[in-house]
């Protein structure tokens, strides 16, 4: 798969290449755009705290947008706004041996924004993404929903030390394991049997059953780093219905881990705290930093 035009650029945002704040509301900076493009969260579950705001760009004809980005934030349109926040581009894109069949199609994703964004209290915030493209900036609206708390394990936390599925206890049944086409290997070892063993990337993921349509992606791209790092780390895929069957319901490990939504990734280091977790969809620099701070 080609790299779509500007994505090495978008990869590499400057700070000195978007306007300060300096005071303005968010509709002052949009004031600065010249066109408006549609923002895409791919992130939803929000606490006080210095938070990943992860998002797609599309076009009004919805192709995807890939060129050097920024968010700024405030209470409201009319409030002052906070920012600029790099959001840099992270490649989705593998290498073809580890594509699956959910991933091979044309005109897919090939990278996702994140930011690292301070959220100081509860509540509905704006956000604005400026995207450069030349000499013209492109906004980007959208809003996130911040909440008091979560029960979901969070970094710094230790993580229910659950009992995924191998291929032993579905009996070698690997239709049961992993809805990936072809399958993956990443059913090797319960989690809560090395969890404070050795470094665990735990992705929940279902490929050919996924709501968010980014599933497939996600897991290729732990299919491709487990290549790199399988042996100093345990990668851990679990899928999210019963028996694969969206009317059953949530597998009983997801509500240990109170999720509702697909995928996620924690990332475990050897003492049994998490030291990453990415909700949504993520990249190979994403992914990759956070399996190096586990080996740390």
């Amino acid at each position: 798969m080609t790299p779509a035009p500007g994505l090495a650029h978008a990869e590499h945002p400057t700070a000195g290449r978007f306007p300060a704040a300096a005071g303005r509301t968010l509709q002052q900076i949009a004031t600065l755009t010249r066109a408006q493009a549609q923002f895409g969260a791919a992130t939803g579950v929000f606490t006080p705290g210095t938070r990943r705001v992860a998002f797609g760009l599309n076009t009004s004809s919805g192709a995807f947008i890939y060129a050097p980005t920024a968010i700024y934030i405030a209470t409201s349109p009319n409030t002052p706004a906070k920012g600029p926040f790099l959001a840099p581009a992270d490649p989705m894109i593998v290498a073809p041996q580890y594509r699956s069949r959910q991933n091979s199609g044309p005109g897919g994703i090939q990278a996702i924004y994140a930011a690292r964004v301070p959220i100081p209290h509860p509540g509905t915030y704006t956000v604005l993404a400026l995207t450069r493209a030349g000499n013209v900036f492109v906004g980007s609206p959208g809003q996130i929903a911040v909440a008091a708390s979560s029960p979901i394990p969070d970094v710094g936390q230790r993580p229910p030390a659950i009992a995924t599925d191998t291929a032993a206890s579905v009996g070698g049944n690997t239709a049961l394991l992993t809805t990936r086409i072809p399958p993956e290997d990443m059913h090797a070892v319960s989690f809560k049997d090395v969890l404070g063993k050795r470094p665990i990337a735990l992705l929940f993921s279902t490929p050919q059953l996924c709501v968010s349509k980014v599933c497939g992606p996600v897991t290729d791209i732990a299919v491709a780093l487990q290549h790199q790092y399988g042996g100093r780390v345990a990668f851990i895929h679990q899928e999210v219905y019963v028996d694969n069957q969206p009317s059953q319901g949530l597998r009983p490990q997801l509500k240990a881990f109170h999720l509702q939504t697909e995928p996620w990734l924690f990332v475990v280091n050897r003492q049994g705290v998490i030291i990453a977790r990415l909700e949504g969809a993520f990249g190979l620099t994403e992914m990759g930093n956070a399996l190096q701070a586990a080996l740390r």
